[in-house]
C-alpha cells in the first residue's frame, strides 16, 4: 500500500482513538448513583486569589459507594472547598467537619436518571461526529493524492468506512455499558 494512505489511515485511526478517549472522560463525569473522586474534579477553589483546581489543594476520597470525603492540605481552606462545592452547580449539600469536607451523595430518581441517560448520549453523538470528521479528513486527503490510482484511492476509503465503523461500534458499546450502569437502582 502507498505510504501516504498508510499514514493518512494511522492518522485518522489516531483521532479517533481522541474521540474514544474524550468519550471516556466525559463518562467519567457522569455520575451513575455512586460516589466518585472524578465527580469533583471540574471544581476550582480560591486558592490565595488564583483559582486552583480542587485536586491540587485536596485529597478526594470516597470512602463509600454514597459518601465523598475532601480532606484539605491547609486546615484554613475548608470554608473555601465547601464554598466551591456548594456555588459548583453539582446538587451537592457538603458537610463541614472542622477538618474536612464531607458530601453525601443523595440516589438518583427515575427522573434524573433519565437525564444523565440523555446527556450520556449527547456525549456519545459528539464522540461520533468526532470519528465522522476524521473520516471526512482523511478522505478528502485521500481525494488529493495525486500519485495514488484510482483503486487505490477507493480501496483506502473503504478501509477509512471501516475503522469510521469500527469506532461508531464501539461509542454505542460505551453508551449501551454507560445507560444500564446509570438506570441500575
Amino acid at each position: 500500500m502507498n505510504e501516504e494512505i498508510s499514514f493518512i489511515l494511522d492518522a485518522s485511526k489516531e483521532s479517533m482513538d481522541g474521540a474514544i478517549s474524550h468519550l471516556e472522560k466525559a463518562f467519567v463525569k457522569i455520575r451513575a448513583g455512586k460516589a466518585s473522586p472524578a465527580m469533583l474534579s471540574n471544581i476550582m477553589v480560591d486558592y490565595y486569589g488564583s483559582q486552583t483546581p480542587l485536586s491540587q489543594v485536596a485529597n478526594v476520597n470516597t470512602p463509600d459507594a454514597r459518601t465523598i470525603s475532601v480532606q484539605p492540605w491547609e486546615k484554613n481552606m475548608v470554608q473555601e472547598i465547601e464554598k466551591a462545592i456548594m456555588n459548583s452547580n453539582l446538587g451537592f449539600n457538603p458537610m463541614n467537619n472542622g477538618d474536612m469536607v464531607i458530601i453525601n451523595v443523595p440516589p438518583l430518581t427515575e427522573e434524573r436518571r433519565i437525564d444523565l441517560v440523555k446527556q450520556a448520549k449527547a456525549e456519545a453523538e459528539d464522540a461520533k461526529v468526532g470519528v465522522r470528521n476524521a473520516r471526512q479528513e482523511a478522505n478528502k486527503e485521500i481525494r488529493g493524492l495525486e500519485d495514488a490510482s484510482e483503486d487505490l484511492k477507493k480501496n483506502a476509503e473503504a478501509d477509512v468506512q471501516d475503522l469510521t465503523d469500527m469506532y461508531t461500534k464501539k461509542i454505542d458499546a460505551f453508551l449501551d455499558n454507560k445507560e444500564v450502569e446509570i438506570m441500575k437502582v
